[in-house]
């Protein structure tokens, strides 16, 4: 700000303190200017609408550590301005998947962010340490919940969409949906979606068909039950190893990866240790993990 007086040595004093008082006030009020602390951006891969605090790396470091990982996961980038268009995978497209509009299954979400998805299957495993190490390692991840596995403890889940964590749909009873009608199918996706609305507040749309099993029914059930999405997967990690889908046996930019909840009971090891595996994989090539719902 330029200010214009005269030669009166008075009346500079007097501009000069007007300045000052106006600066103060700025201070007191917050005010800040454009290279001030609210106008500040995130470093290159941090979340915009999340600014990390001081200590945040510091934090993580400490997570990784306790959690036994090889390193400190990779931060995903801020989520497209710009969510991009989701089709059918080829080959994965059923009679009248255009003409009908129905909702799309795939594998990879068209990006070249990398970024791989985590979602989580079924709800058989509840355990506690697994919400504790996301928590504190600040992983997003995406469940499908079947009613069957998951009605002796919503309580569980609902302490994970507390965490930002989204709930989806994965059927009442997680049957082989192509042998089913027309109107079973509907009943089984349906009915998981007034579940889910009651006891989670939200009916969501997009829903997983279990095995990765699904018919044209499947997909016209689903669409007269509000889905928009079929997501399948295009890598599964246990407890001991990775299975692919593809040939080149690696991860791709948006891939969408499935593990379940399972522990000792199934596995030689517990989900903490599956998500170990997963981890350390998917940051030594490179890549974060976001939030498969960013990009729908």
């Amino acid at each position: 700000m330029r200010v214009v007086v005269q030669n009166d040595k008075n009346r500079v004093v007097s501009a000069l303190a007007a300045l000052a008082a106006v600066a103060a006030v700025a201070v007191v009020s917050g005010c800040a200017g454009p290279a001030g602390p609210a106008d500040v951006r995130p470093a290159a891969g941090q979340q915009a609408h999340r600014p990390a605090a001081p200590d945040d790396h510091a934090a993580l470091v400490a997570a990784a550590r306790r959690w036994g990982l090889d390193a400190v996961p990779l931060r995903p980038p801020a989520p497209p301005a710009h969510k991009p268009t989701i089709t059918a995978r080829d080959g994965f497209e059923v009679d009248g998947q255009q003409e009908d509009d129905l909702p799309p299954v795939f594998t990879t979400v068209p990006t070249r962010k990398k970024v791989v998805f985590l979602t989580i299957d079924d709800g058989a495993e509840k355990d506690p340490d697994f919400l504790r190490m996301m928590s504190d390692l600040r992983i997003p991840y995406t469940a499908f919940l079947s009613n069957y596995l998951v009605k002796d403890d919503y309580g569980y889940f609902r302490r994970m969409q507390a965490e930002g964590h989204t709930l989806n749909n994965h059927t009442l009873t997680h049957p082989y949906l192509p042998g089913l009608t027309y109107e079973e199918q509907k009943h089984e996706i349906c009915g998981m979606q007034d579940i889910m609305k009651r006891q989670f507040g939200k009916a969501p749309t997009v829903f997983r068909p279990p095995y990765g099993n699904y018919n044209g029914d499947t997909l016209r059930a689903a669409k007269s039950c509000g889905i928009k999405y079929a997501p399948i997967w295009d890598e599964e990690v246990f407890v001991d190893h990775w299975e692919y889908r593809e040939w080149d046996r690696s991860l791709h930019p948006g891939d969408i990866v499935l593990t379940h909840f399972r522990g000792r009971d199934d596995w030689d090891g517990t989900m903490v240790d599956d998500m170990r595996r997963f981890l350390n994989k998917v940051t030594r090539d490179g890549y974060a993990v976001a939030r498969l719902e960013d990009y729908l």
